[in-house]
């Protein structure tokens, strides 16, 4: 049975991450980041690389979970003791136990430190085990590489690649997408054992 209300304000955490629904109140947390760092959504259809666009970012996230379509966290550091970017579930298919995982970025000091893996495993772990799903799908750009290496890390197999099925809003150059997944069958079997040993080494 799936057990998920998009009306609940659901904290995925650990020793190092907290994810929190994303509210009008993390504006001002994730400015630095569009004003330092708009480089940051080179590769995203979903940009927040002014103020404006920061703040129609959250709108329209927080009017997305109203509709039941997606579900945006705010991904707070433990370590840091500071807010350090955002990540979400999209296209939720509750009635066919499928989701996708994605439009996740984080400012660039917080990239490569370990804090996505953590984050993956709270959200992989709540959508098999809580939500109840058997897939959990992903996209990037073919050329984003850093994105389609950390996703490989994490345990997800490629699926193919849908050719020329987006246009990148700056350039208007149609770009390839890849799609790989994770089935709850691999998650049980090898996954969930394998990206637990890479946040706690120790198990």
């Amino acid at each position: 049975m799936i057990n998920f209300d998009f009306n609940e304000d659901y904290i995925l955490e650990n020793d190092f991450v907290r994810l929190e629904p994303l509210s009008a109140k993390h504006y001002e947390e994730l400015l630095e980041y569009t004003l330092n760092e708009p480089e940051i959504w080179e590769y995203s259809m979903v940009k927040c690389d002014t103020p404006e666009n920061l703040n129609k970012y959250i709108g329209i996230a927080i009017q997305k979970r109203i509709d039941q379509k997606e579900y945006t966290f705010a991904v707070f550091d433990k370590t840091k003791q500071k807010f350090v970017g955002a990540t979400r579930y999209c296209d939720i298919y509750l009635d066919s136990n499928r989701l996708q995982m994605g439009y996740t970025w984080y400012g660039k000091e917080h990239q490569g430190t370990g804090i996505n893996k953590h984050c993956k495993w709270l959200l992989l772990e709540f959508a098999f085990e809580k939500m109840q799903m058997v897939r959990v799908e992903f996209r990037a750009y073919t050329e984003n590489l850093r994105s389609i290496n950390a996703l490989l890390s994490i345990g997800c197999s490629v699926d193919g690649v849908l050719r020329s099925n987006a246009i990148c809003p700056k350039t208007g150059v149609r770009r390839d997408t890849m799609v790989l997944s994770i089935l709850n069958n691999e998650w049980n079997d090898n996954v969930k054992q394998m990206l637990l040993g890479k946040i706690n080494p120790s198990v």
